[in-house]
């Protein structure tokens, strides 16, 4: 569980902070805004004062290290990035099948899923620069770190410094992670720093490279990161050796999937892929989840809301997240995302999840709604579903904050007009508090951490790639089973929870990802899954439906589904993002992705 106290300096000392920022991130980091490419021949020669800067935040005199650790903590917040409502204003899985945004106006995600976005006019996830002034900061403290005479120790009583030196290589590495889902290979920029002197026209590395150098980084992190075993209140949120373990398995499984490993969309281009598949690839994406498994320090927390909103200070063995994080206690994800009609406690309710995600969901009994046997009734279509649906999704006649919410045409919380408001008949209800019984008609404080890993997502992993080697082994079903045993869905007397107990390779793989958009909505995963799995364009060619309810006079209710997005996908050159147009046109070495200009 990730977050870096530091960070708090924002907000309980904004005067201090700000001076820190002026000198330490625009001197210090010899203006990180300047980013790796060509287009850096526009800046002038950075000024001698800014240089000096440098020595001061890395005082070879300081042995606490305060300015380098506080120029550490703002490279923490450059590159762990809050996910609620991170793409202007939206989840980023609003731009899938599995939600839309309620705004009023063309959003963001709007575009991602529509494709209106080219080298030229950027999408709204496109990070090439900030992730590149990311990777600079990191590395100006990782290479001056050494100057710095720190004396603190450890709990085992190791010096403090390589562990520090390890966070930034390990926020350096998940940044070079970022860049790769989105565009392939990219420049490596090793230890050196850069300057306005030095030949910027670098080309990409290619995928392989890529990936082989992230994992060697956070292999070298977790090496000299304390363990989250170690952490403590004077620690807490630091990133630890087991985030690095489960990183890497992350970044071993993206590479093994088959956009990259058997389905390149340029074949022998090796910037946009491996160009051959090769087995060996799942298996070392197995291996590695199967290395945090095997330290037998996480578990599934009993219940699967209180994951995103339970805090252990400090921590102790049993909890689910690895990696992530802290945001705050605070109303925000509820009053952006909450339904609209609650005026006391307000809701903006800016996410629409989709009838695409809710028909995703298994009965209690486990079934598919369309299942023989399932009991899925239609005009009751939320009796007696996976629990989780309760917990990720608004709809029409749950309880929150002391009434019932009303999704049917003309509702409080779906009153027509052009107020902002759902799209598709329901409300994100994820990573929010507990109102469901609250006699209150207000939100109050609730922790909103946002969780890049947790240990249910290793065990997907796993899952998946352990099938990819092997197929639906016992060890394989026994994730799927524990997930559906913490979500509450019946066992059965057979004790499969309503899965087929022979399934084939390929049904085992479907079965996997329809687990994993369950159990992982609205954690940023869906959206790259689909590419990864390089199946978006299936995905995108059906439409995005919503449930359109009319309640009669006499207090009826009748359920239509109906079409409410059309998404468009142009394969194969949308499963990567162009780069930006003027580091290609500025730099000959660099080439573009496939399909873009």
């Amino acid at each position: 569980m990730q977050h870096y106290q530091p960070i708090q300096y924002q907000n309980s000392y904004p005067r201090m902070f700000r001076m820190f920022k002026m000198f330490a991130i625009v001197g210090c980091a010899l203006v990180t805004v300047i980013f790796y490419g060509s287009c850096a021949k526009d800046y002038e020669n950075i000024p001698l004062g800014q240089q000096q800067t440098l020595e001061l935040t890395f005082d070879s005199h300081d042995s606490a290290g305060t300015y380098a650790l506080r120029y550490l903590s703002e490279v923490y917040n450059d590159a762990l990035i809050n996910g609620h409502n991170r793409v202007s204003k939206d989840y980023l899985d609003a731009a899938t099948d599995d939600a839309l945004s309620s705004s009023t106006s063309l959003s963001a995600v709007e575009k991602l899923a529509s494709g209106a976005y080219t080298s030229t006019d950027l999408n709204a996830d496109d990070n090439w620069v900030s992730s590149y002034k990311t990777i600079r900061a990191a590395t100006v403290f990782i290479v001056n770190i050494d100057r710095v005479p720190l004396i603190e120790k450890l709990p085992d009583g190791r010096a403090a410094r390589p562990a520090y030196k390890a966070e930034a290589r390990f926020l350096r590495a998940f940044t070079y992670f970022g860049l790769i889902k989105r565009y392939g290979g990219v420049p490596l920029m090793g230890d050196k720093i850069y300057e306005l002197t030095d030949d910027l026209q670098l080309p990409r590395n290619s995928f392989k490279e890529c990936v082989d150098y992230i994992v060697s980084e956070l292999d070298l992190a977790a090496d000299s990161l304390r363990s989250q075993k170690e952490i403590n209140s004077g620690s807490y949120g630091r990133i630890t050796k087991e985030a690095a373990m489960a990183l890497k398995a992350k970044v071993l499984l993206y590479s093994a999937s088959p956009l990259f490993n058997g389905g390149n969309i340029d074949p022998s281009n090796p910037l946009t892929g491996y160009t051959s598949y090769d087995k060996q690839r799942w298996q070392l994406a197995a291996d590695a989840a199967k290395a945090v498994i095997d330290l037998h320090y996480y578990s599934l927390m009993p219940d699967f809301t209180s994951v995103f909103t339970t805090q252990n200070q400090p921590i102790a063995a049993g909890t689910e997240n690895i990696f992530w994080r802290q945001v705050g206690n605070n109303q925000d994800v509820e009053k952006n995302n909450g339904p609209i009609g609650y005026t006391s406690a307000g809701g903006n309710g800016r996410t629409s999840p989709s009838q695409n995600l809710v028909d995703a969901f298994p009965m209690q009994n486990g079934l598919a709604i369309t299942a023989d046997g399932s009991n899925y009734n239609a005009n009751d279509p939320y009796k007696d579903r996976d629990p989780r649906l309760k917990a990720t999704v608004f709809y029409n006649d749950q309880p929150w904050l002391n009434r019932h919410i009303e999704l049917f045409d003309g509702g409080t919380d779906r009153p027509g007009g052009t107020v902002q408001q759902t799209k598709t008949g329901y409300y994100m209800r994820k990573f929010m508090g507990d109102f469901s019984t609250s006699n209150s008609t207000v939100y109050s404080n609730t922790l909103h951490d946002w969780v890049y890993i947790r240990y249910a997502g290793i065990l997907l992993d796993y899952a998946e790639a352990e099938n990819e080697v092997q197929g639906p082994l016992a060890q394989v079903y026994q994730v799927l089973y524990d997930l559906r045993q913490r979500a509450g869905i019946d066992p059965g007397d057979n004790g499969n929870y309503g899965l087929n107990p022979a399934m084939n390779q390929e049904q085992m793989r479907a079965a996997i990802h329809q687990e994993r958009r369950i159990e992982m909505a609205f954690e940023q995963e869906r959206y790259w899954d689909i590419r990864r799995w390089k199946t978006a364009d299936s995905v995108y060619g059906q439409p995005v439906q919503g449930m359109d309810i009319q309640r009669t006079g006499n207090g009826e209710l009748y359920y239509n589904v109906q079409n409410v997005f059309t998404p468009h996908f142009v394969a194969p050159q949308m499963y990567l993002y162009p780069l930006p147009y003027n580091e290609v046109v500025k730099n000959p070495a660099m080439k573009q992705n496939p399909g873009w200009k």
